[in-house]
């Protein structure tokens, strides 16, 4: 079998449009939603309570929860999650994520933290 570098460039331009629209098709659709955020720290109960959250186009999503905003990126496989309180950057990680129906789960590995975001209505 022969590859022409033209053809692997060709293969991985489709390999990434593919999985990009699978992000697409994952995330729910843009506009303003009640949700949940659940927070499990190493040794204790989950802390779950309402958030706003905003579901924008290209997997990216705004997380607010009084004055600290999760703003979140999608990507293939994994999610980039920036933490802010009002202008400060106070975090940031990546995560392998996993989509259950209509909740986003994540953990962030150096702290031992697992995120458990549930989408509701649209507002």
């Amino acid at each position: 079998m022969k590859f022409t570098l033209a053809g692997l460039v060709h293969a991985g331009v489709g390999l990434a449009a593919g999985a990009l629209a699978g992000v697409a098709a994952a995330t729910p659709e843009p506009g303003r939603y009640d949700s949940q955020l659940c927070v499990t720290l190493p040794r204790a109960e989950a802390s779950c309570g309402p958030a706003d959250l905003e579901w924008r186009r290209g997997g990216r999503a705004r997380l607010r929860i009084s004055d600290l905003v999760y703003s979140l990126q999608l990507k293939t496989s994994q999610v980039e999650v920036v933490l802010l309180h009002g202008t400060m950057q106070i975090d940031n990680f990546t995560a392998v994520y996993e989509w259950d129906g209509d909740t986003l789960r994540f953990v962030d590995t150096d702290k031992n933290v697992r995120y458990e975001l549930r989408t509701g209505a649209l507002r």
